[in-house]
């Protein structure tokens, strides 16, 4: 398993409830490159931001006073979901998914849990490939029609 990106990506900050918007604009962009992959919208380009960013963590990359990436988080009883992460296309390819999802570990070992979780899309495959290349394993598949399958990914903390 690769040595995840151990430093935060400059920029790094919360995102504020004002921010919404933009949070739902950086998400639709970076997912707008899948809609022909899978025949419709993916569930986060649809998802309530407004009601997210109040009860999750988005934590996001600005750059040049432009929000770049960002990720969702949502602390459990026992993990921490990755809801989204999402990179605005001309930034894709540079290593910031990677840092967030670092980010995510640092985070989940700050609230005290020992495993991160995710899940995506069978057809996202490009993803699955990421994951699994930062040591993600899948625990299942979800038929979920119409959307599709869903793979359900965790990685342990040592």
């Amino acid at each position: 398993m690769p040595d995840p990106i151990s430093a935060p990506p400059a920029g790094l900050r919360r995102a504020t409830p004002a921010e919404a918007g933009a949070v739902r604009d950086l998400t639709r962009a970076a997912y707008a490159r899948w809609v022909p992959v899978i025949g419709r919208e993916p569930r986060p380009m649809t998802a309530d931001y407004d009601r997210a960013v109040r009860e999750h963590r988005i934590d996001v990359v600005e750059r040049d006073g432009r929000m770049v990436a960002l990720i969702e988080l949502r602390p459990e009883a026992d993990h921490l979901l990755i809801v989204n992460v999402a990179v605005a296309p001309d930034c894709q390819g540079r290593g910031l998914g990677r840092a967030l999802l670092a980010h995510a570990e640092a985070v989940a070992r700050g609230l005290g849990l020992a495993e991160l979780r995710l899940y995506t899309n069978s057809r996202f495959l490009e993803n699955l490939r990421l994951y699994a290349w930062l040591g993600y394993a899948v625990t299942h598949e979800e038929s979920l029609p119409p959307l599709g399958v869903v793979i359900h990914m965790r990685r342990r903390l040592d």
